[in-house]
């Protein structure tokens, strides 16, 4: 009987975190691939400018209503675009802290644990 280990105690400890871990890595790739299929929608000028991306942050798409196409106007419109831009990205940043926070419950940890790997 090996009396320093605490009758293998410590090693059921370990093999139970070893375990915890491993699902944390599956976890954390499903996250990844379905971080992949969201899709937020960014827009400025009051939606005359929409960008699309996914939940990753890269962009998907772009559609610019006709009615703001003026010569005159086209820093406005190049404002307009990465407004929209900015905006969808910003908004696949909150969609992954959502999702890392729902992992993070879903293990019993606090929804605003940084957990590694995004």
């Amino acid at each position: 009987m090996l009396k320093g280990l605490g009758g293998l105690g410590g090693l059921g400890d370990m093999g139970k975190m070893m375990k915890a871990a491993q699902e944390m890595q599956e976890k954390m790739a499903d996250l990844q691939t379905k971080l992949d299929t969201i899709e937020v929608t960014g827009e400025s000028g009051a939606g005359l400018v929409k960008a699309k991306a996914n939940g990753k942050g890269v962009l998907s798409g772009l559609t610019i209503d006709p009615s703001i196409f003026n010569a005159e106007d086209k820093e406005v419109v190049e404002d307009l675009i990465l407004a929209a831009i900015k905006d969808a990205q910003s908004r696949a940043q909150e969609r992954t802290k959502y999702e890392m926070g729902n992992l993070a419950e879903s293990m019993g940890l606090p929804r605003d644990m940084n957990l590694p790997g995004l």
